[in-house]
């Protein structure tokens, strides 16, 4: 088979069906980044040699997935800390809406000129503590806003798995890094379901953890609700569990319990609330079989499993709306000031400006919205005292073609679209739980489709040890195979 070529020459492994990924026979092979950092632990690679092949993986995938926003690859940022560090050497990517000192910030928008940043964020800071290299910076819909990686005029990032469709967001860059095997890992956030839409859409683990499990993130603090959480896309669930036990020997909140490194399943027994449909949208049949599969999985590992409901209906979805346009305000409210004095409104996109326009309509209900977004996390903390877990889909439906939700689409169709597409995340961004998806399943066409589990704040450790569980019970698909 002839292979497209990239920028640099370098052949892309590309299938008929638009399958992209890079993996190939050099120093990253098809390697997770444990394996990686136990090889540079034992003198096998270096550092140096996994960011190279890592660099070299991102210029052949560049054309088809146009999934970096800023590239650093001769000079990579390495943090200050011990080659004992949990994943010391391994090479990665930060989203492009976190500040690194000297890396320019976009935050994904074209209405202002990024310049390099003059300091380090708390967050980066923790994750340069983990031990990764860090090689540039990932594309992101404009503000994290959209659930697909698209842009008013610039091309969008497209899936690995299938290059005609959406990768999800907000960290869609990250996402086709990670799945097409650039790197093994890469730096996600998630304010509505950013780490864990794009974790479904291209067959990865993605936890959003408990807020505060890490060092909160620079512009969510500063929100009346802190939507935002950090955290990373993997491939397995052990990358991402070492992830979270290398942060918190950076950061230790005192108000949760401690994680540690967790390696494998548990052995209590779970009551699992099972949850298929939103008062929102309903889910599409694909969707359904694989929340129902996952569930007789669980059963057969020994968790009670029950049908239940989740308290939050429409009106969650409509406060969620209206606080989601107070961001777009503020956004296009404060940019000269918080971002650059080249920042332009009116360059905003579609979506950006539609929600700051409802908002405008609506502002009146703010204090109403605050007041019930607000009392939704005790509503959440009210479900774990039956339950154990919430299995649920990720999103309503399976995942779409670019351009459906492409912030030129009219925005009271585009708005509804998303309604119908995320109807379960929000809720864990608005109360603070954690959430994971895990790539259970694949559609008709062999794209990837994530179930997603919910637990009590602090209970990432539940979350993991089921994860665990359900790879090794069928394990995850992969890209190359």
């Amino acid at each position: 088979m002839t292979l497209p070529v990239g920028r640099d020459g370098v052949g892309m492994a590309r299938t008929a069906e638009q399958r992209v990924h890079a993996f190939g026979d050099d120093a990253l092979g098809d390697h997770d980044a444990v394996a990686l950092a136990r090889l540079v632990r034992n003198g096998e690679v270096s550092p140096g040699e996994l960011a190279e092949a890592a660099a070299q993986r991102a210029r052949t995938v560049e054309d088809a997935l146009a999934p970096v926003a800023f590239a650093s690859y001769r000079t990579p940022r390495v943090g200050r800390h011990s080659p004992d560090a949990l994943l010391h050497g391994v090479p990665t990517f930060l989203k492009d809406n976190v500040d690194l000192r000297g890396m320019p910030t976009g935050h994904g928008s074209a209405a202002f000129r990024p310049r390099p940043a003059r300091y380090t964020s708390g967050f980066a800071a923790q994750l340069l503590a983990t031990g990764v290299t860090v090689l540039g910076k990932t594309r992101l819909p404009e503000f994290g806003l959209n659930a697909s990686t698209e842009f008013g005029t610039a091309e969008p990032v497209r899936n690995p798995w299938q290059t005609s469709h959406s990768p999800g967001a907000s960290s869609g860059g990250a996402a086709a890094l990670v799945a097409a095997g650039v790197v093994p890992i890469a730096h996600a956030n998630d304010g509505g379901g950013s780490i864990r839409i794009p974790a479904a859409c291209c067959g990865l683990v993605g936890l959003k953890p408990t807020r505060g499990r890490l060092v909160l993130n620079d512009q969510g603090r500063r929100l009346p609700i802190d939507l935002v959480t950090d955290g990373v896309l993997t491939r397995s669930v052990r990358d991402t569990a070492a992830f979270f036990a290398a942060a918190e020997q950076h950061h230790r909140p005192a108000a949760l319990p401690p994680l540690g490194l967790i390696e494998g399943p548990g052995s209590r027994r779970l009551r699992v609330g099972l949850v298929v449909d939103s008062p929102v949208a309903a889910t599409d049949a694909q969707t359904r079989q694989a929340v129902e599969r996952t569930a007789a999985r669980l059963a057969d590992l020994g968790h009670h499993v029950e049908p239940t409901t989740l308290p939050f209906d429409r009106q969650f979805q409509r406060d969620f709306t209206l606080y989601w346009g107070f961001i777009a305000f503020l956004i296009a409210a404060t940019g000269k000031l918080l971002l650059d004095r080249s920042f332009q409104p009116r360059r905003l996109d579609g979506l950006t400006l539609g929600l700051r326009r409802t908002f405008h309509r609506e502002f009146l209900r703010t204090p109403g919205v605050l007041r019930r977004l607000r009392a939704t996390e005790h509503a959440y903390a009210s479900v774990f005292d039956a339950y154990d877990v919430i299995l649920s889909p990720v999103l309503a439906h399976t995942t779409p073609l670019l351009g459906h939700l492409s912030p030129n689409v009219p925005f009271e169709e585009l708005i509804e679209r998303l309604h119908r597409y995320v109807a379960f995340t929000p809720v864990n961004n608005v109360t603070g739980g954690p959430g994971i998806s895990l790539p259970v399943g694949q559609t008709a066409e062999g794209l990837p489709i994530g179930v997603h589990l919910s637990a009590a704040h602090g209970q990432e450790r539940v979350l993991l040890e089921l994860g665990y569980a359900l790879e090794g019970e069928a394990g995850w698909r992969r890209i190359q195979g």
